[in-house]
């Protein structure tokens, strides 16, 4: 079974979240961030992963603290449930059109975090949220997670098709990243024997 909860709790946030990967694509989301937990529906439908994430932060001071330490307990969940990483078929990407916007993903379950970011959103702000803390949630699930994860927007002029097409594509390239391998479902997928 490849599932697992995260306790993470700071000064600045306390996160419960559950995470099972072999679910399918059921969420159940609040972090006090109505656009975050959106993205957060997205990602878990497209990924087929079954989601629960409570989160309480200080988004009194704003919501970069939520989502920083999202990123980081979400990381942490996948590196636990996914244990030795034994029979992944590790490599998993997503070319994903979302109205006029096009944004590939692609994901490697290394070992090794990796962010590029190759993604340039118009405005400052969606609704309330700022637009540049999506970047920060990726920086911090790559870092965790132990992967490289690599972003590049090929068309795109609005905002939040820009930053729903990167969520939804990366749901997709790690359930792809994340699936067993029937030809390889006892080995790690590297000839290091680790990843």
């Amino acid at each position: 079974m490849r599932k697992t909860e995260i306790i993470r709790n700071t000064a600045e946030t306390k996160i419960k979240l559950t995470l099972d990967l072999d679910g399918r694509g059921n969420y159940d989301v609040d972090t006090g961030c109505g656009f975050l937990n959106h993205m957060l529906e997205l990602f878990t439908r497209h990924g087929r992963f079954d989601l629960t994430v409570k989160c309480d932060g200080d988004t009194q001071v704003d919501d970069h603290h939520t989502v920083e330490d999202i990123g980081i307990a979400l990381g942490t969940a996948f590196r636990q449930a996914l244990g030795e990483s034994r029979g992944i078929v590790r490599y998993g990407s997503m070319l994903l059109p979302m109205d006029e916007a096009l944004i590939l993903c692609a994901v490697d379950l290394s070992g090794r975090g990796v962010l590029n970011f190759d993604v340039a959103i118009p405005t400052e702000k969606v609704g309330t949220f700022d637009t540049e803390l999506v970047k920060e949630f990726w920086l911090t699930f790559s870092r965790t997670v132990g992967a490289a994860v690599h972003f590049k927007m090929l068309a795109g002029e609005n905002s939040h098709h820009i930053i729903e097409g990167m969520y939804k594509a990366a749901g997709r390239a790690l359930k792809a990243a994340v699936a067993i391998d029937p030809e390889y479902a006892n080995e790690i997928p590297s000839t290091k024997g680790v990843l």
